[in-house]
């Protein structure tokens, strides 16, 4: 498991596509350049929705996407 300083942790467990996209955007919206929001999710498509949407949009990246026991962990870092 690697270790982020998290800025802020968003739980959208139990949130189906394509929720889990919008919620993270808002909040990385929120964010300053540099912090990194993990993102908590049950939707098995979360893996490639984040991805996708990360790889395709200025000033994010996709740090780390991590599978536990029924929850996908990912890391987004707000770019600089």
């Amino acid at each position: 498991m690697t270790e982020y300083d998290i800025a802020e942790t968003l739980d959208v467990k139990g949130e189906n596509c394509p929720m889990p996209v919008v919620k993270t955007k808002q909040a990385v919206d929120d964010l300053a350049d540099g912090d990194v929001l993990e993102v908590l999710a049950t939707d098995p498509g979360s893996v490639s929705d984040l991805g996708g949407w990360a790889g395709s949009t200025d000033g994010v990246e996709l740090l780390d996407q991590e599978e536990g026991d029924e929850v996908y962990t990912h890391y987004v870092r707000v770019g600089e």
